[in-house]
Parts: C-alpha cells; structure tokens; sequence
C-alpha cells in the first residue's frame, strides 16, 4: 500500500514539474515566468520528494533535509532573478496594470528631489 501512495505523491509531483514547464512556455512576460515556474516546480518537487519519502522510509531525514533547502532556495532563487530583471528594466507584458516596485522607486526618486 505505501508503494501505490508513494507512487501516486510521485506522479501528482510529476504533473505539477509538467505544468511548471508549459507555465515556463506559455506565459507572456520574464516575470510571470519567473512565478509560475518557482511556484510550482516548488510544489512538485516537494511532492516528488514526499512520494520517495513514503515509498522510502528509511530515507526520511534526508529527504527532509533536501525539502527544507528547496523551500529556502526557490522563493529566494526567484525574489532575487525578478529583482535583477526589474532593475535592468526588463519589459512587462503589456496587460501588466501595476508595477509596484516602481511606483516605490519612482515615489522615492521624487521625494528626496523635494
């Protein structure tokens, strides 16, 4: 039985890296890629690695291990790339209606002009 539902917690993992990829594909701008293949990929790698944690008991503390520094890396792995790409002015996709981290820049510009 822990092989069926290590094996299912694998595929679901699976299918979640498959989206994460087709997100990478389809989504119109560097920042929207950006979020789409963090958070799922996120999701799918910890889902792959809770699968091989059910299916593999004994490798349980490192597979934890190997989660946590996912669930460290990625998020940050992304804040920094989309932080590099929006302070060399990469373009958003033009439905793009907020851009909040340059409203903050323009508003500070204007402020210590003042």
């Amino acid at each position: 039985m822990n092989e069926l539902i290590g094996s299912l917690t694998i595929l679901i993992g699976a299918f979640f890296l498959f989206s994460a990829g087709i997100g990478l594909l389809r989504m119109p701008d560097v920042f929207t890629r950006i979020q789409a293949g963090t958070k799922a990929s996120t999701l799918g790698n910890i889902l792959v690695l809770a699968g091989l944690g059910i299916y593999h008991p004994d490798w349980s503390l490192k597979l934890l291990i190997i989660a946590y520094f996912v669930l460290m890396t990625n998020p940050l792995s992304s804040h920094a790339l989309s932080r590099a790409a929006h302070a060399i002015r990469t373009p958003m996709a033009a439905a793009t209606i907020v851009d909040a981290l340059g409203d903050e820049n323009d508003g500070a510009g204007k402020e210590g002009s003042a």
